[in-house]
């Protein structure tokens, strides 16, 4: 009885559906770290109020302060890379991060602000501001947004 022969065509078929999966898997990969993580420095200004300092590098965002006047903190300053979820930091909490296509979505609540970083915009209390490198913008207590309901747990009843 003779081979078929069929066994060298099946094998190519998924030596070639490997290599396939293999390139798409890797270019992925490539298209989702090329920009690089949010970079966030959290300090304190001259004064001793809490600070932020954003970068960014493949978006040109570098050194833009954000002071958050009329507050304090007792930790130690230290710079967090936005590069996978649920990353530790000196003050504040993460609200949302979506860091599936660097640099993604993480939006922040310091003091009551709700700080937005978008590679298209920042958002500061629920409003838009264009990115500006090199600037500093100071935050009041009075500059908080109004809080908003927090979905409650359990069952959802439609």
């Amino acid at each position: 009885m003779r081979s078929s022969g069929l066994w060298k065509p099946v094998l190519g078929g998924l030596l070639l559906a490997l290599a396939i999966y293999i390139g798409g898997f890797k270019f992925d990969q490539h298209l989702r770290t090329r920009r690089g993580p949010w970079q966030v420095t959290f300090t304190s200004d001259h004064s001793g109020a809490p600070a932020i300092i954003i970068n960014q590098q493949k978006l040109a965002i570098a050194n833009l302060e954000i002071v958050f006047a009329g507050e304090t903190t007792t930790n130690a300053p230290g710079t967090v890379a936005f590069d996978f979820p649920e990353k530790p930091m000196p003050f504040g909490k993460v609200k949302f991060e979506d860091l599936t296509y660097l640099p993604g979505t993480v939006t922040f609540d310091f003091f009551g602000h709700e700080i937005e970083l978008i590679p298209r915009t920042l958002y500061i209390n629920r409003k838009a501001r264009p990115w500006q490198g090199n600037a500093t913008i100071t935050l009041t207590p009075a500059d908080k947004p109004a809080a908003l309901l927090e979905p409650k747990s359990g069952k959802k009843r439609y």
